[in-house]
């Protein structure tokens, strides 16, 4: 192996590593952002359908809500982007609320069941 091929390989390993490090800190990020009608973080409550991180650092979440009425769905998705946007790594930040598959209980982590005494 040459110098300049274990230099390659020491960048694309920390670039993995980093990547990895961005998305655990947007849940932790998400962790953050409440239903206020529910006392539990929006992740735990499956809501986030899935994170996408580019190697550029651009995040696409895909979300739902509670139910398409929800009274904060003008207000929580920008919420999440404010809040996903200040992690360090990220350079921007976008929401997308998706309603199919439907939200429904099944989708709550069993700490969120516990919180809420589902057991």
């Amino acid at each position: 192996m040459t110098p300049e091929s274990n230099v390659a390989e020491a960048k694309a390993a920390d670039a993995g590593s980093t990547a990895g490090d961005v998305e655990s800190s947007i849940i932790e990020a998400l962790r953050t952002c409440y239903d206020p009608e529910i006392p539990v973080n929006i992740y735990e409550l499956g809501l986030v359908y899935g994170i996408d991180v580019t190697e550029s650092g651009e995040v696409k979440i895909k979300m739902t809500l509670t139910s398409p009425a929800c009274p904060v769905a003008g207000s929580l998705p920008g919420e999440v982007e404010q809040k996903v946007q200040a992690v360090p790594g990220v350079t921007d930040a976008k929401v997308e609320l998706v309603w199919d598959p439907p939200w429904c209980m099944d989708l709550m982590s069993e700490a969120a069941k516990l919180q809420l005494g589902m057991f």
